[in-house]
């Protein structure tokens, strides 16, 4: 790299990439649940799952959008010395740095079978479709202003930065 550049990453991308693996890996928890009668059985298990399907995905949804908006208002415009990072790869470096956390995740949502059949599946599947709203709601805020948000993927989102709403495609 030359110096000074550095890399970028789409926050809707980082996000959706989240919302992928949490809802799928939720789903085949939840699908694998149903085979189970656990120890409230079936009807109770998979009713409660619903209901926490329904809850988390509000709350996944809801929480820290504030903090999106207000780091999107306070963005920067992006130097001629940056690169901005492909989504596939930015979804890729996403699940190598989140891997074991997705794993522990799965498990405990499968072993959460024995107790309410499907209901931790179901939750981890309502946090994955909570976070993919969020993400088509990042994007409509991204539209709306005519820019794209990027942050650097290496570290937290302190502040975002800003191209045209054309780059990155």
């Amino acid at each position: 790299m030359a110096r000074g550049a550095y890399t970028l990453a789409r926050v809707g991308v980082l996000v959706r990439a989240a919302a992928r693996w949490l809802f799928w890996l939720g789903a085949l928890a939840a699908v694998g649940g149903v085979f189970v009668p656990g120890l409230t059985g079936r009807r109770i298990g998979i009713l409660g799952g619903a209901a926490l399907f329904i809850v988390a995905a509000v709350l996944a949804f809801a929480v820290r959008r504030g903090r999106y908006v207000a780091l999107g208002a306070d963005a920067t415009r992006a130097g001629k010395s940056v690169f901005l990072q492909d989504r596939r790869v930015t979804a890729r470096i996403w699940v190598r740095g989140h891997r074991w956390w997705l794993l522990a995740a799965f498990a405990l949502a499968a072993a959460s079978t024995l107790v309410a059949s499907s209901a931790g599946g179901m939750l981890l599947a309502g946090a994955g479709a909570g976070l993919w709203v969020k993400s088509l709601w990042f994007e409509r805020l991204e539209r709306s202003r005519d820019v794209r948000y990027w942050v650097r993927p290496e570290s937290s989102a302190a502040a975002y930065e800003t191209t045209g709403f054309l780059a990155g495609r």
